[in-house]
């Protein structure tokens, strides 16, 4: 008799089904997913693990509505948003999604503040700037300037940007790719602390497999598909992260 599936009567807020990715490059076609189904459960952190070129910042690009698969679904609350318009995926993105990638992207003529205030102008129900850039630890520092901040406290700074609009879901792409062990460390305990004190459902993206310590659940590909989809019942504080 088979297993019993432990996620089967938990709710995916997000996920995606079949989904499949090929682009043309000249005369050759490059499959980058190849039937992925993946979904994330409301309030987890998942750990999306492989090396490069696996397809893992295809899916979270599917995911998050930045880009379209060439086949399957991908459910948001039960409604498929790979046949949505872009008019549709943009309020998708605007409304229910955080992004946070490798590098900060934050406008270097803006604040810490500004940067974060430009995403909750347009927010429905934002958090406070002040307030979001507390959640990363960053008040002390919420007038100074980009190039006055240093890598770990850009990238805090891009998170509370992320997070101030209270977005459903938080998709992080290598958030600490850029980053030395220590700033690093920080920056996946302030994703920790977002994911637990406002139950924002999140995924991380890396090629680095003690990074998965962290999630409640680890998916890893390899060459467009899914090799495995585990929950982590050892899962530990960023602070006691070693590699």
């Amino acid at each position: 008799m088979s297993e019993p599936n432990p996620n089967s009567e938990r709710s995916a807020i997000l996920s995606a089904h079949d989904v499949t990715k090929t682009y043309r490059m000249g005369d050759v076609d490059v499959h980058a997913l190849r039937g992925v189904t993946v979904p994330l459960y409301e309030g987890e952190l998942m750990v999306l693990l492989g090396p490069s070129g696996s397809g893992k910042s295809t899916l979270l690009n599917i995911l998050g509505a930045l880009d379209v698969p060439t086949s399957g679904e991908v459910l948001y609350r039960g409604s498929d948003i790979a046949t949505a318009g872009e008019r549709e995926l943009t309020r998708f993105r605007r409304e229910h999604v955080g992004f946070v990638f490798q590098f900060y992207n934050l406008v270097p003529s803006l604040t810490a503040r500004e940067n974060v205030a430009l995403v909750t102008e347009i927010s429905s129900e934002p958090l406070d700037p002040r307030d979001a850039l507390e959640l990363v630890g960053l008040t002390h520092r919420m007038d100074h300037f980009p190039a006055q901040l240093s890598g770990g406290e850009q990238q805090r700074v891009a998170i509370a940007r992320a997070v101030a609009k209270q977005p459903s879901i938080l998709l992080c792409d290598e958030p600490t790719g850029a980053l030395d062990f220590k700033t690093g460390i920080r920056v996946l305990e302030v994703i920790d602390e977002v994911n637990r004190s406002l139950g924002t459902t999140t995924a991380v993206i890396t090629h680095h497999a003690p990074i998965a310590s962290i999630a409640d659940r680890v998916v890893t590909l390899s060459d467009g598909m899914v090799s495995s989809d585990e929950r982590n019942p050892k899962k530990v504080s960023p602070a006691n992260l070693t590699w």
